[in-house]
């Protein structure tokens, strides 16, 4: 028998599944649910259990993390009739692993401490491909000793890992990231676009421009995507509008000004206008082609 802490795990979807796997790897026991049996197919064959709801994962587990869409997903799997809070046990803690809102991480906590449980928000960046490779970056927000309890399966999951406060710091922290990325994509795909259509061999402009002071995550991990006109999600278009969108809205309680940021948010919004709502986030290069009268032209394979 197993003397790891048993792990809950709510939320299969393009990261969650890989992340999920990695603790699986590291040998705790997981008890798994998900609104979709079916996408939770693969961590059951490899021995995680099954749940029906999210507090009866709770009530399997010690720590039981979550990863899903929205503010209001995130409300209903943690404070819902039959949300983890209504199956924990005093002792356990819930780790909400979504880019939700600052106001509700707090909530959480407050209410999990009336239940004598810890709850931590830990949002994290690097996509699909951090998420397969285990070199996410996890922000985290929580009481310390609740934060280094979970801090293992953090480990299994990522490589960078800072708690930045107390609850809601990791929210903050998840939107100061998305801050970032956001003007950052508006500008690999106008350099992009403006590659094309003079003329240049785009391969060869990233092998240039990628070892400089140009370089990304974003350029060389989505660049080449955008090359080969891959936009499948490693993060939808319609997670990032709402990421940028709980942004948008702590800076105007701030007072603050975020006009870079607001008018990425108004181009992702015209992609979701477009029907690509559930493509990835670089699929912006898209609505900058049709802003231009453009077509954007996926580049021949290499060979």
């Amino acid at each position: 028998m197993s003397d790891k802490p048993r792990i809950g795990w709510v939320g299969t979807g393009v990261m969650g599944a890989a992340m999920c796997g990695h603790v699986l790897d590291a040998g705790y026991p997981v008890t798994v649910t998900t609104r979709t049996r079916s996408k939770a197919r693969d961590l059951l064959g490899r021995g995680a259990s099954w749940a029906g709801t999210p507090a009866e994962v709770a009530a399997a587990s010690d720590i039981t993390c979550a990863i899903v869409g929205f503010p209001a997903d995130v409300r209903e799997v943690f404070l819902g009739p039959s949300g983890l809070l209504a199956g924990a046990s005093p002792g356990d803690a819930v780790v909400d692993m979504t880019t939700s809102e600052p106001a509700l991480a707090i909530e959480i906590a407050e209410r999990a401490d009336e239940a004598g449980v810890s709850a931590i928000d830990a949002p994290v960046s690097g996509g699909d491909i951090g998420a397969r490779n285990g070199t996410l970056s996890i922000m985290i927000g929580g009481e310390e000793a609740a934060v280094e309890r979970v801090r293992p399966i953090f480990e299994a999951m990522g490589k960078t890992i800072v708690r930045q406060g107390g609850p809601g710091a990791g929210q903050h922290t998840k939107a100061v990231n998305q801050i970032l990325i956001a003007t950052l994509m508006i500008g690999l795909s106008e350099a992009l676009l403006y590659g094309q259509e003079a003329g240049l061999d785009l391969e060869t402009v990233m092998e240039s421009v990628s070892g400089g002071a140009a370089g990304s995550w974003s350029l060389s991990n989505y660049g080449p995507r955008i090359l080969r006109g891959d936009f499948e999600p490693g993060f939808f278009v319609d997670h990032f509008v709402k990421d940028m969108g709980i942004a948008l809205q702590e800076a105007a309680a701030m007072r603050l000004p975020v006009p870079g940021l607001a008018m990425a948010h108004e181009l992702y919004v015209s992609l979701q206008a477009q029907g690509l709502g559930r493509k990835g986030t670089q699929s912006l290069i898209l609505a900058l082609a049709r802003l231009a009268g453009v077509e954007w032209r996926e580049s021949p394979a290499p060979g």
